[in-house]
């Protein structure tokens, strides 16, 4: 697997750290979020929230005391994410976010956003 430097997150102290994550389906979205769970030092089992759209994991890593992680493969429309309490997540910056599908909330997305993109290879 590709190593990714993690030096790229930090807290800004100004609002939430949001991490778009882009690709096909099954190009790595979900196990890179696994992954960045446990290194945030997530013990539990991280399943894709492609039915409940959303999970909130406790995290005590770099200002950080949440790590959200966002499937919004199945919204059909922006609002549906406000309704889960978006703009309030964003607003705090001991939140991290990562987003898998970001394109469905495009709007939505902070310019300021990471963004990684998954990719096959053959």
């Amino acid at each position: 697997g590709t190593k990714v430097p993690l030096r790229f997150m930090y807290n800004t102290g100004m609002k939430a750290t949001v991490v778009a994550l882009q690709g096909e389906l099954g190009s790595g979205k979900t196990t890179f979020t696994q992954a960045f769970g446990k290194i945030l030092g997530i013990e539990e089992n991280m399943p894709s929230p492609t039915f409940v759209i959303m999970k909130s994991y406790n995290v005590d890593w770099k200002g950080f005391k949440k790590l959200i992680h966002i499937d919004a493969y199945r919204l059909e429309k922006k609002e549906e994410l406000i309704h889960l309490g978006w703009n309030e997540l964003i607003k705090d910056p001991e939140n991290i976010i990562l987003v898998e599908w970001p394109e469905r909330v495009e709007k939505l997305i902070p310019k300021e956003a990471k963004r990684i993109h998954f990719k096959h290879e053959s």
